[in-house]
């Protein structure tokens, strides 16, 4: 066989375990294209027009962005109720997360059922959780009753209080999501070069200098991801201000997700509720980039 005919049935070949492997991919790409690219190219659409859930729609170019930006008096609130919760939620969860991972790291006995235990929260319907802390922080419930029964206090009504309110759906949330950023710092930890460590020990390393200038720059790629995976989960919170507050009191805990889903589904207006979620696509995409950018100065990567 000459060189021609072997390039031919390689080509041949290769054809044909193209369209193979097309025909083994084909039902996930059609299920990407129906679920996702289109819905994505209709709420750009939808963005553009008044579209009520029921009615004559009409194009209306950038009116709806407008709105959200001029007139709408909710829109702003829950902006700032967004950015308020990721400011507070993301440090908390991966400071959490980092030192159980650290304390888990130790020659502990039972550190694996440990990691079991908190991480049931993660795997757990958030509504559940979400039910179960409502009930714990009623004016009688749980707290409240062990409050006044062990030390005599009386505690606010914390989830009435527009102060308390956020602060304990932040709380509810790193409760439900330590555990996975935590089983992401555990297999950095444990993946950590032994050479590096010993090395390290030998000139004297040890407590928080060895965590400050070894462990933690080693696993910086790991502490990225979370940071970035964390950040963008915190925008889009939805489930808990739901379940435990309703968004109030007032909209002292109303999300930018949350007004999505109102304007869309409470108030009808599915135009509104895209222009919205454009909005806090852009901004997501925006801090990714940002974060992005700053990864060479604040990640070591080891070559």
């Amino acid at each position: 066989m000459t060189q021609t005919e072997i390039r031919r049935s390689r080509s041949a070949l290769s054809r044909v375990e193209s369209r193979q492997a097309l025909g083994f991919v084909s039902p996930a790409l059609l299920g990407l294209a129906i679920f996702t690219a289109v819905p994505v190219v209709l709420s750009i659409v939808m963005s553009l027009y008044n579209w009520p859930a029921f009615g004559e729609r009409s194009f209306n170019g950038f009116g709806n962005y407008v709105n959200l930006f001029t007139k709408n008096p909710d829109f702003w609130p829950a902006l700032r109720n967004s950015a308020v919760f990721t400011i507070l939620y993301v440090p908390a969860n991966i400071a959490v997360s980092l030192g159980l991972a650290l304390a888990l790291s130790s020659r502990i006995k039972g550190r694996a059922a440990f990691r079991v235990l908190f991480f049931i929260p993660v795997v757990t319907p958030v509504v559940a959780n979400a039910l179960v802390w409502k009930m714990l922080l009623q004016p009688k419930g749980l707290i409240n009753g062990v409050s006044v029964s062990v030390f005599g206090v009386e505690l606010p009504n914390f989830l009435a209080d527009p102060t308390w309110a956020m602060i304990m759906i932040v709380v509810m949330s790193v409760w439900q999501g330590m555990g996975y950023n935590m089983l992401i710092f555990s297999a950095a930890l444990e993946q950590l070069p032994d050479s590096v460590m010993e090395a390290a020990r030998i000139d004297g390393a040890k407590g928080w200098r060895m965590l400050a200038r070894i462990k933690i720059p080693l696993i910086s790629p790991s502490i990225f991801f979370a940071v970035i995976m964390t950040m963008i989960s915190a925008m889009q919170v939805f489930a808990q201000p739901q379940l435990l507050t309703g968004g109030g009191p007032g909209n002292s805990t109303l999300p930018l997700v949350m007004f999505i889903y109102q304007q869309g589904f409470k108030f009808q207006d599915l135009g509104l509720a895209a222009a919205g979620a454009w909005i806090l696509f852009v901004i997501i995409i925006l801090i990714t980039a940002v974060q992005f950018g700053a990864q060479k100065k604040l990640v070591h990567y080891e070559h």
